[in-house]
């Protein structure tokens, strides 16, 4: 027997993960400060760190991993939040990750294998002073 998710349950992630998509820090954080899990995860396990760094949202990175959220979660894919926000280009983004504890060499493909991928040699040095 399948469990059929709460359709209130399924709105309020809905609205979660739309905040973390656009940066909406304030609202976010206190929704995780009010009982969401900062680690929720979305149907493909792309969790609200995931959405906001790949999203370009540094702010709301760091609310996030201040909140206890995990840094190097990965999603179904074997990403992380990390190897997305090379992907996009997103120094900010990747500052906060591994200020936040990230491992650039964690997941599939990790960052530095992004980096690499893309040519990124400033970031394989940022990488190497952490």
């Amino acid at each position: 027997m399948t469990e059929v998710p709460d359709p209130e349950v399924v709105e309020l992630a809905t609205k979660v993960f739309d905040l973390a998509r656009r940066g909406q820090t304030e609202p976010l954080v206190a929704y995780v400060d009010a009982g969401v899990p900062a680690n929720l995860t979305n149907d493909r396990g792309d969790s609200l760190v995931m959405l906001a760094a790949y999203h370009g949202h540094s702010e709301a990175v760091r609310a996030l991993l201040d909140r206890g959220a995990e840094a190097d979660r990965v999603n179904d894919r074997g990403q992380t939040p990390l190897a997305g926000a090379v992907f996009k280009g997103e120094t900010d983004v990747i500052k906060a990750l591994l200020e936040g504890g990230a491992d650039p060499s964690a997941g599939t493909p990790s960052a530095v294998d992004t980096a690499r991928m893309f040519g990124r040699t400033e970031l394989l040095e940022l990488f190497g002073e952490h």
